[in-house]
């Protein structure tokens, strides 16, 4: 055609029309090319080019239409199909190019040729591949750039669903799709982004696939009429689509869809020799109907699209639904008001409107005959077909609802095309065009998302590789990827599957983590050993990343360097890798129980032989106590005077109360001891000075009434009150004050801080009240001190404890014979004012 200064070309599909249009545009420039279907229309004023479908060719073969240079008809056999065949023989007999007529199709048709255009050159243009019959096949086992023929959307569903189970998935292509979707369809396959096409027999025309293997699902379909089976020539028109310019192809059957199928579908001997020998029956026939009838009046025109042909190689169409709606209306008592050409012409007009909804001829009739009710006054306002297009600018619903919406617009689309119906034509026909695009883009996505399964169709083609060479990557987030595709996430360094792949999947997605998962996990462990360390943490006996446990902490006895127990998963670490992990770990460990070291000196020293069992008996009591343990758990008693000292230098300080270490009444080291699991008791994070009495104290407090205080301040407020005591004389009853605003600065309650005190041998006498009308500053209380005797032991509440019998000895308090401060033996003093205190702090 472009080597002509015009011409036409008439193609069965739009889409088929479109894609020629596209490349005449890349040669002779858009403003010389025009584009002319039912539902579009691209007409530059000066077009010398025109890509049309067969029905909207605007060419008859009579006076007064323009001719052309060159005229093609495409794919002319189909003259011989029972519904628009005899539109094709029509263009075959009357259109004709100034210069050239083309008419292409297959071999079947040259005795028609022949008998009707018989000046007509024949040429043929062999196929350069073969094609070779494979025979059956189970849908799971189908080659890669396969194609699988059904009839019927139900079939083609439920083999789509199938191979997206099986294979990832499959692009889908059917007559009732939209040119778009079908094209984005097709490009699925053709880009690789699955390996599988389900499709119609609309696959046997104007689509041109990447195909090595064509398997039919169903060698039978229903042609509107009756089912029947395929003939030999519609079988290779489809099976034909397999192998492409000299690569074979092979074509066969699907076996195994269903458990019940008696018969699965098979081709005959003969039907195999045809498709592979390419020798067909030819056609015997071509059907026709009348293209200028009469338009006189209703009955005039039916009687002319009616009547026979006048040559034998034609036969009467059978009656297409625009002439089936055009009956059916004729009966309607609005049609006794079309009279006159003019008026039975545009009745006509309307009448061929395609059935794109596919509904038939009752309920189209109904939608024609609305239609003829607004067109017969003159034209469709601008403001009315703007509102169903609108009505129809709806992205949402499922596959079927989008598809029936895409079939309304393309009649809303074909109507915004004639030139006599809309007024404001070219903005009606954009915005339709507009929205069928939009649903075109969304029933792709529909699709797309309900039969495609790219994650599977990825790994599919990856099986069998080596895991190192698998295209796996780790995001930043923990998500485990193939090609983009989330295979699974790394929870630690255990991976697991994506919590929304289906059961079928699941297997195959964990095979493809864990081959490639020693190489991942080798990374995120250079990536924890050098950017991650503050995101780990000690918790419950464990070191955890993000929740995940990666090793068991193990402190030995003497606190010296602990043992990791590693977790299950990061065995999958190469060695190297998992030994740089260990190593890096342990660093951390170390670094983190810093603030242990107090305890670690008591814990070396507990094990000494030289230091006294003695005092390693107390030492270990003071380990098991976390660093703090009561002057009467302590053994005090069996502890010589002459060791004190070396305990002192290691950081024990003898309370009134308490013995305890203080640097490990800090929150750290209390803090690492809960977190490693050694100290079960509840954790108080900040170590405060006071807090609630509670059930069960944390370590480091003792109870003071409804409150507990920790035990280093509690020593502070004994030593306050003891210096008291010595200022006032030292005596045994003597009475003193003592101030006590440094336990209620700390905290303490009034009378808590009266029963801590009284838990060391504090009496508080309360001063007489102001009489009335006296002046001045009210007495200070009044505080006297005596020992605890043994048997006298009171709880921290200052009431004798149950169960205690009065009389005998309490360990750790001194009586007389004992040795004093100084170290000599002798009576009980009672005048010596720091007796007592040197007593209690020994």
């Amino acid at each position: 055609m472009c080597g002509h200064s015009s011409g036409m070309i008439g193609f069965p599909l739009r889409l088929l029309a479109r894609e020629v249009y596209d490349r005449v545009c890349a040669i002779k420039g858009e403003q010389s090319v025009a584009l002319i279907t039912g539902e579009e229309r691209i007409e530059p004023q000066n077009a010398r080019y025109f890509c049309c479908t067969v029905e909207a060719m605007p060419v008859h073969g009579h006076a007064g239409e323009r001719d052309y240079a060159f005229v093609a008809l495409d794919e002319a056999q189909l003259a011989a199909d029972p519904e628009r065949g005899h539109i094709f023989t029509d263009r075959m007999l009357r259109a004709r190019g100034r210069e050239e007529t083309m008419l292409l199709g297959s071999a079947t048709l040259q005795p028609m040729v022949k008998a009707l255009v018989p000046r007509a050159e024949l040429i043929e243009r062999p196929r350069f591949s073969t094609l070779r019959h494979a025979g059956s096949c189970k849908l799971s086992r189908l080659p890669p750039r396969s194609a699988v023929v059904a009839f019927g959307a139900e079939q083609v569903y439920a083999m789509a669903e199938m191979l997206r189970r099986f294979r990832g998935g499959a692009a889908v292509v059917m007559g009732a799709l939209s040119p778009e979707t079908r094209n984005k369809q097709v490009e699925l396959f053709q880009n690789g982004e699955v390996d599988y096409i389900v499709a119609t027999d609309a696959i046997g025309m104007g689509l041109n696939l990447d195909l090595h293997h064509v398997a039919f699902g169903a060698l039978t379909k229903f042609d509107g009429r009756r089912k029947r089976r395929l003939t030999p020539a519609e079988m290779a028109q489809i099976a034909g689509r397999a192998g492409r310019h000299q690569r074979d192809g092979t074509f066969g059957t699907v076996s195994g869809m269903r458990e019940n199928q008696a018969s699965p579908p098979e081709f005959t001997e003969e039907e195999v020799y045809a498709i592979e020998e390419h020798r067909f029956q030819p056609l015997t026939h071509l059907f026709w109907r009348e293209a200028e009838p009469r338009f006189g009046s209703i009955g005039e025109l039916i009687g002319d699209l009616e009547s026979p042909p006048d040559r034998p190689e034609l036969k009467p169409a059978p009656e297409a639904i625009d002439l089936a709606v055009l009956k059916r209306l004729a009966d309607e008592p609005f049609a006794a008001e079309i009279k006159g050409a003019g008026l039975v012409r545009r009745f006509w007009e309307v009448c061929t409107l395609p059935d794109f909804r596919s509904v038939g001829v009752e309920p189209h009739a109904r939608f024609v005959a609305r239609l003829w009710q607004d067109l017969r006054q003159g034209y469709l306002g601008a403001d009315f077909v703007a509102a169903r297009i609108a009505e129809l600018d709806r992205m949402q619903g499922d596959i079927d609802t989008l598809q029936g919406r895409i079939a309304a617009i393309r009649s809303w689309a074909y109507i915004c095309q004639r030139p006599d119906w809309v007024l404001a034509r070219d903005e009606m026909a954009a915005r339709a065009r507009a929205v069928e695009a939009k649903l075109s883009d969304a029933l792709h996505a529909r699709l797309t998302e309900r039969f495609v399964n790219r994650r599977t169709a990825i790994l599919m083609r990856s099986l069998g590789q080596d895991g190192s060479a698998l295209p796996v990557n780790l995001e930043s987030d923990g998500r485990v990827t193939v090609e983009g595709e989330v295979i699974g996430r790394l929870e630690g360094f255990r991976f697991a599957v994506d919590p929304q792949a289906g059961h079928a999947d699941r297997k195959m997605l964990l095979s493809a983590g864990e081959k490639a998962l020693p190489g991942i996990l080798a990374q995120r462990a250079a990536w924890l050993m050098s950017e991650g360390l503050d995101a780990l943490e000690l918790s419950d006996g464990a070191i955890a990343w993000d929740g995940h446990v990666l090793a068991n902490v193990d402190m030995p006895d003497d606190f010296g360097t602990p043992r990791l127990t590693l977790a299950r998963e990061i065995a999958m670490l190469p060695d190297a890798s998992r030994k740089q992990l260990e190593q890096g770990l342990l660093a951390w460990l170390e670094a983190k129980l810093e603030p242990l070291e107090p305890l670690r000196k008591l814990a070396l020293a507990a094990r000494d032989p030289g230091a006294g069992s003695e005092a390693r008996a107390l030492l270990h009591t003071l380990i098991a106590g976390h660093g703090a343990v009561s002057r009467e758990k302590a053994g005090l008693q069996h502890l010589p005077k002459e060791l004190r000292p070396y305990l002192r230098k290691l950081g024990v300080v003898f309370g009134a109360l308490d013995i305890f270490a203080h640097a490990l009444l800090k929150p750290a080291p209390r803090q690492l001891l809960h977190a490693l699991g050694i100290d079960l008791r509840p954790l108080q994070d900040a170590m405060l000075p006071v807090i609630p009495e509670q059930r069960r104290l944390p370590a480091g407090y003792r109870p003071a009434g409804t409150q507990a205080i920790r035990v280093d301040l509690a020593e502070k407020i004994m030593r306050a009150a003891f210096e008291a005591r010595a200022k006032a004389g030292g005596e045994r009853n003597v009475r003193f004050a003592l101030d006590t605003a440094l336990g209620i600065s700390i905290g303490l309650e009034e009378g808590n801080l009266v029963r801590l005190l009284g838990s060391a041998g504090f009496r508080c006498q309360k001063a007489r009240a102001l009489e009335e009308g006296a002046h001045g500053p009210p007495a200070p209380d009044r505080w006297s001190w005596r020992p605890r005797r043994a048997g006298d032991e009171r709880d921290h509440k200052g009431r004798p404890e149950r169960g205690k019998r009065k009389g005998g000895r309490k360990a750790g308090h001194r009586s007389s014979g004992q040795k004093d401060r100084s170290g000599q033996s002798g009576p009980q003093k009672t005048g010596g004012a720091f007796d007592a205190l040197a007593d209690l702090l020994g």
